[in-house]
C-alpha cells in the first residue's frame, strides 16, 4: 500500500511555526496566536532534535495517537448504551478466512479539524484484495464530505470495498483525512460526489485489470491535493487486522471499527466508552451527555452472502 502523504505529514507532526502558518493560511490567527505565545522562549532539545516541554496543549487536530475499538454485531434485544472494546481484546473469527467481506464507511466526526466553520474534507482508504497464494491488488478509494466544525458528515453505510477478498493473515488498511480549503482543489473534488464513486469498489476473486487503473487515478488525486497550498491532512493511520491471539494486536471480525485520534494511549480506556445507537454516537460513561470530544472515523467490516 502506498504511503501517500510521507512528504506532507499531518499537521500534528509538523513544527510549531508550521501549524500557526497553516492556521493563518486558513483565517484562524487566533489559534496561530494562542500556539506561538505558549512556546518558551528557549525551547529544550530532545537527543531525537525535536523540541520538548511545550506547554500548549495541542488542539484535537494536534494528536498523531490513535486508539482503535471495536463494536459487535448489534442483536435485536440490544441494551440502551452498547460497551465497546479495543480491537486487540476481541476474539478473530477465524471463519472469515479466505471470505469475502464489504467494508463500510459509517462515520466521520469532526470534532475539531483546522480552521472552522463548515470543513471539506478528503477521504483517502486503501487496502489489499488477496486473490491467489501469490497475487494481490493495491485498491484505493477516495470519497470527499462536508461537516461543520463539531459535527459528524453525513454518511453512514458507504460502501467503501464490496467483496473484498480476506487473505491467510487478515486485512491491511491505510487511512488518511485531509483538510481541503483551497478553493481549485475543492471544484476537483466535485467529481468525488458522483453516485459511480459512492457506489466503493466492486471486487472479485480474480484480478480485474480496471482496478489498477482506478486505483492509480484515486492516488493521483489525492497526490495533487496535498501539493496544493491550503489543504493538510488531519488524520492517518495504518490497521491490520488479523488472526493471532495476541492482545497487542488487533483481531478481525464483524462488526464496526472505530479509530479515534486521541492524546495519548495510555490516557484512553475503551470501557470508558459507550456507543448510544439510538443517537449514533460515542459518549462518554462517566456523563452520559457528552459526546467524544475527539475525531473519529468508524468504518464496519461484514461478510458477503454466499453466491
Amino acid at each position: 500500500m502506498d504511503d501517500l502523504i510521507a512528504d506532507y505529514p499531518v499537521i500534528g507532526k509538523r513544527s510549531p511555526e508550521e501549524q500557526a502558518r497553516i492556521l493563518r493560511d486558513l483565517g484562524d490567527d487566533e489559534t496561530a496566536d494562542a500556539l506561538m505565545a505558549s512556546r518558551p522562549a528557549t525551547e529544550t532539545k530532545s537527543i531525537f532534535g525535536g523540541g520538548m516541554g511545550l506547554p500548549w496543549s495541542p488542539k484535537p487536530w494536534g494528536h498523531t495517537s490513535h486508539s482503535f475499538g471495536f463494536l459487535p454485531q448489534a442483536g435485536t434485544a440490544d441494551p440502551p448504551l452498547l460497551p465497546l472494546y479495543h480491537a486487540g481484546q476481541i476474539k478473530p473469527d477465524l471463519s472469515l478466512r479466505g471470505a469475502g467481506v464489504t467494508i463500510r464507511l459509517d462515520s466521520l466526526r469532526l470534532a475539531d479539524y483546522p480552521g472552522s466553520g463548515v470543513h471539506r474534507v478528503l477521504f483517502d482508504f486503501s487496502a489489499v484484495n488477496t486473490i491467489g497464494p501469490s497475487q494481490a491488488e493495491h485498491l484505493h478509494y477516495n470519497a470527499t464530505f462536508r461537516a461543520r466544525e463539531g459535527e459528524e458528515a453525513a454518511v453512514v453505510g458507504l460502501p467503501i470495498f464490496v467483496d473484498l477478498n480476506v487473505g491467510d493473515l487478515g486485512l491491511a488498511f491505510k487511512c488518511a483525512t485531509v483538510n481541503v480549503a483551497n478553493e481549485g482543489s475543492q471544484r476537483a473534488l466535485d467529481m468525488l460526489d458522483s453516485d459511480l464513486v459512492k457506489s466503493g469498489l466492486q471486487l472479485a476473486k480474480t484480478a480485474q485489470p480496471a482496478i489498477g487503473p482506478l486505483s492509480q487515478i484515486a492516488i493521483g488525486l489525492t497526490k495533487a491535493i496535498l501539493g496544493v497550498n491550503k489543504n493538510v491532512p488531519v488524520q492517518e493511520f495504518t490497521l491490520g487486522l488479523d488472526f493471532d491471539p495476541v492482545a497487542t494486536g488487533a483481531r478481525l471480525r464483524e462488526g464496526a471499527y472505530f479509530a479515534v485520534q486521541v492524546p495519548s494511549l495510555a490516557g484512553w480506556d475503551w470501557s470508558q466508552w459507550l456507543w448510544h445507537p439510538s443517537r449514533g454516537c460515542l459518549i462518554s460513561k462517566a456523563d452520559p451527555k457528552a459526546l467524544c470530544p475527539w475525531n473519529y472515523i468508524i468504518f464496519r467490516v461484514s461478510r458477503n452472502p454466499a453466491k
